[in-house]
């Protein structure tokens, strides 16, 4: 029984001595397993790092432009980006120095003469004459636009005519030696008026010699005014 007991206490205190030694053989097992010094990162890393680096700066940046452009067009008013581009010089020039943004007022057109409203009237000084009286025979050029006109109302484009039913009497172009031009800046409702003052006496084309004149005794004539290609309404007077 002595015997049996020495050996339980001997047991016992060699109990503790086997934790040591396991405990012994952990501390070496983690000793083994400590890192050693640690690897400097390869050339292609510290390119990819500074790539990545590069891309996020690159896009601060974008977002910082987009941001910007944004703010401008809620500031002038424009929901939508708008294109910018760069005038020319021809551009620039008919521009001028307008503020941005500033609408350019619109020019109002400038009236352009209009030949087809210009009329041309024929009138005489009497509705009658007598033996002894002299007709003077008008023509009046009239602007019915809305625009100043230049007329050539000279003697080389009028034509002052009278007939006699379909017998031709008298034509201020007959006898003409040479016609002149006369330009004349006709005004918007206003008139040039000529006279020709009418010797009661017959004309052929070309002024061929003719001795017979207009009869008397109330005949009735016609004047017509002509300038160019445009004509008058025919005026009505009579002889005696």
């Amino acid at each position: 029984m002595a015997n049996k007991g020495k050996q339980q206490s001997t047991a016992r205190s060699t109990a503790p001595a086997k934790g040591a030694a396991r405990g012994s053989s952990r501390a070496g097992t983690s000793e083994k397993s400590t890192p050693g010094p640690r690897r400097r990162p390869s050339p292609a890393v510290y390119r990819r790092r500074r790539q990545v680096v590069f891309g996020a700066l690159l896009l601060v940046i974008v977002l910082i432009v987009v941001a910007v452009v944004a703010i401008t067009g809620a500031m002038t008013g424009n929901s939508e980006p708008q294109a910018v581009s760069t005038p020319d010089a021809s551009q620039a020039q008919t521009q001028g120095s307008a503020p941005s943004g500033t609408p350019s007022p619109s020019a109002s057109p400038t009236p352009v003469c209009d030949f087809n409203l210009m009329t041309v009237a024929a009138k005489t000084d009497k509705p009658a004459y007598g033996a002894e009286d002299k007709p003077l025979l008008t023509m009046t050029i009239t602007n019915g636009g809305t625009a100043p006109c230049e007329v050539n109302v000279g003697t080389s484009q009028m034509e002052y005519l009278v007939m006699s039913g379909s017998d031709r009497i008298f034509s201020s172009k007959d006898c003409q030696t040479g016609g002149e031009d006369l330009i004349k800046t006709i005004q918007p409702g206003k008139s040039e008026t000529a006279n020709f003052p009418w010797q009661r006496n017959r004309t052929l084309e070309g002024c061929g010699a003719i001795t017979a004149k207009p009869g008397g005794g109330g005949a009735y004539y016609t004047f017509e005014a002509r300038l160019g290609n445009k004509a008058s309404p025919k005026a009505v007077f009579q002889l005696n």
